[in-house]
């Protein structure tokens, strides 16, 4: 299928790894141009020659977007480059272990500008941008903020609060033709899952542990899968899409677990 998605200009906070890598990747073998916004300029700079290894188009801007005004200033300098926005896929963030019994204020707060806060600022100032494009949004979410996880307060707050502005958002830019969706993930394999996996004493049967409890498959969710769905959702082949939570999980949320 054709996704129309030739030339497109989309940016992908967090694209040079994980699920953002995946995504980056798809969009760049559907045509788009994705623009990878992150913190590592090395990491985005390697992202993107991967990609034009491939014979492909991508771009990069360094942007930490802990800090509000880096968001502001990608968006500008994108539209310096590009002269528009076709879609936004906001993604960066990390399961930082913040909780209620061993996270201060201070530590929930930046917990939220490390996960939700540049989903809002990201959005605002691509907003005049996506108007004249009629272009889309989608926000990776994470299953944590349905089914809790324990020890991760603040990154399960940070999903809760995605996955209402994906519905918000998706009621307020009715007016202006934005299609506004939600990814949610379970389980995929990234560098921070790698690095989550090893603190466990026996990582490879914790693995187990985890496969065992998804139903499509007892596998993990590919980041090339995540990126076929976001795809999709930024495409004009999902045209009449919007306000969605679409769970690319195997099955973990909504199928009993215990299926065997």
């Amino acid at each position: 299928m054709d996704l129309n998605l030739e030339n497109k200009i989309i940016i992908v906070t967090g694209g040079a790894k994980g699920v953002g890598k995946g995504i980056s990747r798809v969009l760049a073998q559907e045509g788009a141009v994705p623009v990878i916004a992150g913190r590592n300029e090395q990491d985005n700079m390697q992202a993107v020659a991967e990609i034009e290894r491939e014979g492909r188009i991508a771009f990069a801007v360094t942007a930490e977007l802990t800090r509000p005004g880096d968001s502001e200033n990608a968006v500008k300098l994108i539209l310096d480059k590009f002269g528009r926005i076709d879609g936004l896929v906001n993604n960066a963030g990390v399961n930082d272990g913040v909780g209620l019994e061993n996270g201060s204020y201070e530590d929930f707060l930046a917990s939220l500008h490390r996960n939700l806060i540049h989903y809002y600022l990201m959005a605002h100032y691509a907003l005049p941008a996506l108007r004249e494009s009629k272009g889309a949004i989608v926000n990776i979410s994470s299953r944590t903020a349905e089914t809790g996880q324990g020890s991760t307060s603040a990154y399960a707050a940070s999903n809760g609060g995605r996955n209402a502005l994906t519905r918000e958002w998706a009621v307020e830019l009715l007016k202006y033709g934005i299609r506004v969706n939600a990814v949610i993930v379970g389980d995929c394999w990234t560098p921070l899952y790698e690095k989550w996996v090893s603190t466990f004493p026996d990582p490879e049967a914790k693995l187990t542990s985890i496969r065992s409890t998804i139903p499509l498959g007892k596998r993990m969710t590919t980041a090339e899968e995540l990126g076929n769905a976001v795809a999709f959702l930024l495409s004009d082949r999902s045209s009449h899409t919007t306000g969605q939570l679409f769970h690319v999980d195997g099955g973990f949320v909504h199928l009993d677990r215990t299926i065997h």
